[in-house]
């Protein structure tokens, strides 16, 4: 509990202060608030670095910390957020030209980049873009610690130095470690969570209309995905309110209270629609993941994942921390919390614990669509009530003995129930009953600063935020004091008894601190740990990436072509290298995009959602990618070394970004095959198409001499090999990886093509897997698409502008894929949704334009913006309301 001189300086100067009775917070409270707020964010900071430190992560240790989606996904995107936000990218906030051939980046701005927290990177250097994210990371945590402490001291009055230890709870949940800290965009709703719950306050006791909306639009804009989730969970804990707090005691102040927490939610997401409406409308056209069907966990394992050091992507991450923990499960048989509340704020806990694994609230949870990978991505929301129920139990002072040992039975009969899952890690128990046994000493050293209360403290060991406690609690538990009670209070506690007696309730809090603090960084390092060892990692960006930059921006001559940065470890290589090649992973990846890449022989991972870069002769012709790197390894890549390679820069013709085809219908050979696709965009037949004759685990067949031999097996997993070369290794595994074309060598003099397979399991090949390229027709091809092609390309930010050359008839096409968004138009004519050629942007052409004009708008933009602006009406309108009705 707090000092007690401090305690009677807030109470001294709150005799007097702006609100000494019931009614809104009291300058003091105020400041325990912004006491509580601080001290969590700055124990969360120094414990989250602790946790990194421990686990020998970079930027602590010299191990990467780019696991799954934080390598691939987050660190090139805000790496390329950085390079936009400095002005050093070829696109604008509409329009990404480096990923996909041409991407939405508005829809991806607003799922991975649109928190204002993700700023931050600007103030990095290029090459500390690690160190850039993980301070985004740490930042965000530390934010939803504060938050967490401030709620809580607004839902009830307390000592704000335990309310510092809840909120730092709450940051550093098994949520956070498990899931949020790899995901930095979830932790904006880890955040969003008390922030929104203490809307859900102002909204009950009619207070800051403007204010409120304006938080939960900022929620919505820094990410809508978790903040949906943040906006249910703060309604329970707004339902919780209203029926338990004195304040709304009556239907109809509980109607109004309900009425203006709705007026909030609803103008709130009106003013972030002009973002959620694009990357909502972004999820429609994405390429569709294959659907899940919700399979709860066992409840074994459930119950393991209360308690610390456990990780999975297969069950709820739900610890607190065991004190918390305790705190909470003595709720339900804590008597100096009122009777109405224990029994609703237990319901809601049971509740929301039983949500998680019935599929129909899964499935509202999740808006509907049962989630790919981690299925509980929701479970913040229950640390969160889990840690509002510790406070209600710990507000008032340490919950009575046998109110202890009831909770402690219950802990002892998880603990218990949960020791056969296979969640459970060495360090679990061994940090579970070292943080037991420090919460206990904690919990004996407060009583017994109760005991020695002196006569005139009321309650015995039930101590409110001034150090004493009240007779029985009424209402909203004491939350509301009077100003006599302030006063006798201040009195009480001036004649406080000697300094040992004082430091006990300090003592205590450190104890609770330091159990709280231990489990945290212990569950942190272990999960870090067990992540790196058993899901897919990235190595840390260095010399490889750096040199690979060097050569793209020496190379780089767009828009007269692209330049393709090769392959380079991580994923998303162009985002963080740069240049306009095909990769580009994200939610948001265009079904468009994806099919018309993988149909041309383009490998894909993540169930489609990332296509992957091409290096073929042909594809590099159609997508006018006129420079392509190559790296060669100087090292196996590792996880606690950057990597280096050799990065090499060729470059050949190729036809502009903008070519003129004779009609609508390519002209080509029939058929699937991507080798036949390929001919039919490029309007000529490069390849030697052979029907190979398969014997056992080879492949025989008769090409051209000189040719080279192309194999493709977009499902087969294993290796094969051209007689005479090298293996090729093909990573096909179907639906969630495409294996790419690859060259497997030249066609001997002979014209014997003889290869060999070596799967790994049933070999799945298509009808048609071996083109031969014939490459003097494809410099034929090359030689007449550049001459009948655009003679000049001009971009801007979204837009394309090509001159033709005079009569040009047929179909212009633009090297893009034709996602929602383009509109083109030939000559002067108004621009109009536009075509597809063989999944490309296409403009027909009559003979008598010379230029053509494409601009790329994200798909709703313009619903998004109506809607925003209507909003930011009703806003106006109620504050102009509110400041007539606070005047009258």
């Amino acid at each position: 509990m707090p000092p007690v001189a401090e305690t009677v300086l807030d109470e001294v100067e709150a005799e007097g202060g702006e609100d000494a009775g019931p009614g809104p917070r009291t300058g003091a409270t105020a400041r325990r608030g912004a006491r509580a707020a601080g001290a969590a964010a700055l124990l969360t900071a120094v414990l989250f670095c602790l946790a990194t430190a421990l686990s020998r992560s970079h930027p602590f240790g010299p191990v990467t910390r780019n696991v799954v989606d934080l390598g691939q996904q987050y660190l090139p995107y805000h790496a390329y957020w950085r390079s936009f936000l400095r002005g050093e990218t070829h696109g604008d906030a509409f329009l990404n030209w480096n990923s996909g051939f041409g991407a939405n980046f508005l829809g991806d701005v607003g799922t991975y980049l649109s928190s204002p927290v993700d700023l931050l990177v600007v103030f990095f250097p290029a090459d500390r873009i690690e160190l850039a994210l993980y301070v985004v990371t740490a930042v965000k945590i530390t934010a939803a610690g504060a938050a967490m402490a401030a709620l809580l001291l607004r839902l009830r009055p307390g000592p704000w130095p335990v309310a510092a230890a809840l909120g730092t709870a709450y940051a550093l949940s098994g949520w956070t470690f498990n899931f949020g800290s790899t995901v930095p965009m979830w932790l904006d709703g880890l955040a969003a969570f008390p922030l929104l719950c203490l809307v859900g306050e102002w909204a009950r006791t009619g207070r800051r209309p403007v204010l409120g909306p304006l938080v939960v639009a900022l929620a919505w804009i820094a990410n809508f995905y978790t903040a949906y989730m943040a906006t249910l969970g703060a309604a329970v804990v707004l339902a919780v309110r209203l029926l338990t707090a004195e304040e709304t005691a009556t239907v109809r102040r509980r109607l109004a209270g309900a009425l203006r927490a709705a007026r909030s939610v609803l103008v709130g997401v009106g003013l972030a629609a002009p973002l959620v409406a694009v990357v909502f409308l972004g999820t429609k056209t994405a390429d569709p993941t294959p659907e899940v069907t919700f399979a709860p966990a066992a409840w074994t394992d459930v119950l393991a994942r209360f308690l610390p050091a456990t990780a999975s992507t297969a069950s709820p991450a739900l610890f607190i921390g065991t004190p918390a923990l305790l705190l909470a499960l003595t709720l339900p048989f804590t008597r100096a919390v009122a009777p109405r509340v224990r029994a609703a704020l237990t319901a809601a806990v049971v509740l929301v614990t039983l949500s998680l694994q019935w599929e129909p609230t899964h499935l509202l949870w999740h808006a509907g669509a049962s989630p790919n990978g981690i299925p509980y991505r929701q479970a913040f929301v229950l640390c969160g009530l889990l840690l509002i129920a510790a406070w209600f139990s710990v507000a008032g002072g340490v919950p009575r003995p046998a109110a202890l040992l009831a909770g402690g039975a219950l802990l002892g009969g998880l603990a218990w129930a949960a020791r056969g899952s296979v969640d459970i890690d060495r360090w679990t128990f061994p940090a579970s009953g070292a943080a037991v046994l420090l919460a206990l000493i904690a919990a004996l050293l407060a009583l017994a600063a109760a005991r020695r209360e002196p006569s005139g403290a009321v309650g015995g060991n039930h101590l409110d935020s001034t150090g004493t406690a009240p007779e029985a609690p009424t209402g909203d538990n004491r939350e509301n004091s009077t100003a006599t009670a302030r006063q006798d209070s201040a009195r009480t506690a001036l004649k406080a008894p000697a300094r040992p007696a004082r430091l006990l309730p300090v003592l205590a809090v450190l104890l609770l601190v330091a159990a709280q603090a231990g489990e945290a960084a212990v569950t942190g390092k272990r999960i870090e740990e067990q992540q790196r060892a058993e899901v897919a990692w990235s190595p840390r960006t260095g010399p490889w990436h750096e040199a690979a930059a060097r050569e793209v921006a020496r190379a780089d001559a767009w828009p007269r072509h692209r330049t393709d940065p090769g392959e380079v470890p991580g994923g998303n290589d162009v985002l963080l290298v740069g240049g306009q090649g095909a990769d580009h992973y994200s939610s948001l990846t265009s079904e468009t995009t994806s099919r018309t890449l993988v149909s041309l022989g383009f490998g894909a991972y993540a169930k489609g959602r990332h296509p992957v870069t091409l290096d073929n002769p042909v594809t590099d012709a159609l997508f006018s990618v006129g420079t392509r790197m190559r790296s060669e390894p100087a090292e196996p890549v590792r996880q606690d070394a950057p990597p280096r390679a050799t990065v090499t820069a060729t470059t050949v013709p190729v036809p502009p970004l903008v070519t003129v085809r004779p009609s609508a219908r390519p002209a080509g050979p029939s058929g699937d095959s991507a080798f036949a696709r390929q001919e039919r965009l490029l309007g000529a037949s490069v390849y030697e198409l052979p029907a190979p004759r398969r014997t056992g685990r080879a492949l025989a067949a008769h090409c051209p001499a000189g040719s080279e031999v192309w194999f493709w097996a977009p499902e087969y997993r294993g290796t094969a090999t051209l007689a005479g070369q090298r293996p090729v290794r093909f990573d096909g595994k179907p639906p969630a990886v495409s294996a790419a074309m690859g060259a497997l060598g030249t066609v001997p003099a002979s014209g014997e093509v003889r290869i060999a397979l070596d799967p790994e399991g049933r070999a799945r090949l298509p009808r048609e897997p071996v083109g031969c390229l014939v490459r003097a027709r494809l410099d034929t091809a090359v030689d007449r698409l550049t001459a009948t092609g655009a003679t000049r390309v001009r971009t801007t930010g979204h837009t394309v502008t090509a001159a033709l050359p005079p009569g040009s008839t047929g179909v212009a096409v633009l090297a893009v894929p034709r996602i929602s968004g383009w509109s083109c138009a030939a000559g002067d004519a108004d621009l109009r949704p536009a075509r597809a050629y063989e999944g490309l942007v296409a403009v027909p052409l009559d003979g008598r334009a010379d230029t053509v004009h494409c601009s790329f708008r994200p798909p709703g933009l313009r619903l998004g913006g109506a809607v925003g602006a209507a909003a930011l009406l009703a806003l106006a309108a109620t504050g102009v309301l509110h400041r007539r009705r606070s005047r009258g």
